[in-house]
């Protein structure tokens, strides 16, 4: 099997997926080929986009979104409806962009990757609701570019889409223009940040931007534009077609977040992949779909959803997964793909690996991040090699601290200090036995009285 199938492949049967439990994956198919256009109308689609352009308004759609808490599935968690509804619209008012974060870099993350390789179809439609809430007269999928054949199926799609009358001008007879352009990007980290990720797009370094004003005041070119992730826009054609009520009740008495989510897990397990369930399913739950541990070694710590959250312990794995609970715990859900590491590794080197990533991806256009995480890295080389010294783990504590929220430019760094203030917190002792303790120095001979 090759990796990327391998990476995508979702471990639930066709047979176990339905319209009514998995809004996000009951159409995908078991070869797990692009569902095309025709499979995509004969199973329901677009349906809820035809509802929405002939009888709501743009605020009735921002209404149920908001009733129905669908969060941002890319990491924050804020709630989709509350961004549509700061979007600056109304007279005088040009029409914006609505922009989809398709730049799927967290490391530890695949979930996008399975519904943009799968079903375009999908995104497309949550992205034509969105426009339409937003006022936007254009959007674009901002795609990470490495991931060819998801560039692959979303230029088919597309130009399916757009053959059909479902993108372009009277979109469904309904007076509504909207089309979307495929971008493919460099592939930055810091393009998950948006107003970086809208640099990007205007053809500039991949810069963070000042905010306020936020994007949905001034973004792409000035206009008003929203971004949202690959997974909440595939969230809208279901809640528009069954309703708030519906979705609210997808996750039942596991949450008060509303709806499914793409969960995953990744490292020393039997059964690597993804699951869509509701949301708030404990972790306990996820391990044992995938098979549990490797080689039957224990459990020595977790992520919750990649690489920029905090390690969890096993005790921590009956937990509901979702955004405010996990957030108690210390750590934050992410993008809810589970990272499991077993008692042989070694969380040092663990540590490590990530910040050579975030130190990397920085723009540095901020000292504490440009100059903060390389000095991270070196230091946790050398507790790597066993040749760190005295006050090491005190400055990684101070530099875990000058990362953190409200001390630089954008989320990057503190996302990047999550893993290692937690790693000291839980392990200090693999950290500790990284100093080289220096020899007992020798007692001089005291100099006799007199002879001074």
């Amino acid at each position: 099997m090759s990796v990327r199938r391998y990476h995508c492949q979702l471990r639930q049967s066709a047979t176990e997926r339905r319209a009514d439990t998995h809004p996000l994956t009951w159409r995908l198919r078991e070869d797990r080929a692009m569902v095309g256009l025709d499979e995509y109308l004969d199973k329901g689609g677009y349906a809820a986009a035809r509802e929405v352009l002939g009888k709501q308004s743009p605020d009735d759609v921002i209404a149920t979104m908001k009733e129905a808490n669908v969060r941002g599935r890319g990491g924050a968690g804020f709630s989709a409806g509350m961004k549509w509804s700061l979007t600056m619209k109304g007279p005088g008012i040009p029409r914006g962009y609505l922009v989809c974060n398709a730049d799927e870099m967290e490391p530890g993350t695949f979930k996008d990757r399975l519904l943009l390789e799968q079903q375009p179809h999908l995104l497309i439609e949550g992205m034509i609701i969105g426009g339409y809430a937003n006022h936007s007269r254009f959007g674009y999928i901002f795609l990470r570019g490495e991931y060819i054949e998801a560039a692959r199926a979303l230029s088919r799609a597309l130009e399916e889409a757009r053959a059909a009358g479902w993108l372009g001008n009277d979109i469904a007879g309904s007076g509504y223009d909207f089309d979307i352009a495929l971008h493919t990007g460099a592939g930055r980290y810091i393009c998950g940040e948006e107003t970086a990720l809208i640099s990007s797009l205007q053809g500039h370094r991949a810069n963070p931007r000042t905010k306020p004003p936020f994007p949905g005041q001034s973004g792409a070119w000035g206009k008003p534009t929203v971004v949202n992730n690959v997974e909440t826009l595939c969230n809208a054609p279901a809640v528009m077609r069954h309703g708030a009520e519906w979705y609210q009740g997808l996750s039942g008495s596991l949450s008060e977040d509303g709806g499914t989510k793409l969960y995953g897990v990744s490292g020393k397990v039997n059964k690597p992949g993804l699951w869509e369930l509701p949301i708030g399913t404990p972790g306990s739950e996820l391990l044992e779909l995938a098979g549990g541990m490797r080689d039957n070694r224990a459990l020595k710590t977790w992520l919750p959803g990649g690489g920029s959250t905090g390690f969890l312990l096993p005790e921590h794995l009956d937990e509901a997964l979702d955004f405010d609970t996990i957030g108690q715990l210390g750590s934050r859900m992410g993008t809810g793909l589970l990272t499991v590491i077993n008692e042989d590794q070694r969380v040092l080197s663990l540590v490590r690996n990530l910040e050579q990533f975030f130190a990397r991806e920085s723009c540095g256009w901020c000292t504490p991040c440009r100059d903060g995480l390389p000095w991270t890295v070196k230091l946790l080389q050398s507790l790597e090699r066993g040749e760190g010294e005295q006050g090491d783990l005190d400055m990684l504590d101070k530099l875990g601290s000058d990362l953190g929220p409200g001390k630089t430019f954008c989320a990057h760094a503190p996302g990047a200090a999550m893993p290692l203030q937690s790693a000291l917190k839980y392990f200090r002792d693999e950290f500790e036995r990284g100093i080289a303790h220096p020899p007992h120095p020798v007692q001089a001979n005291p100099i006799p009285a007199g002879e001074a």
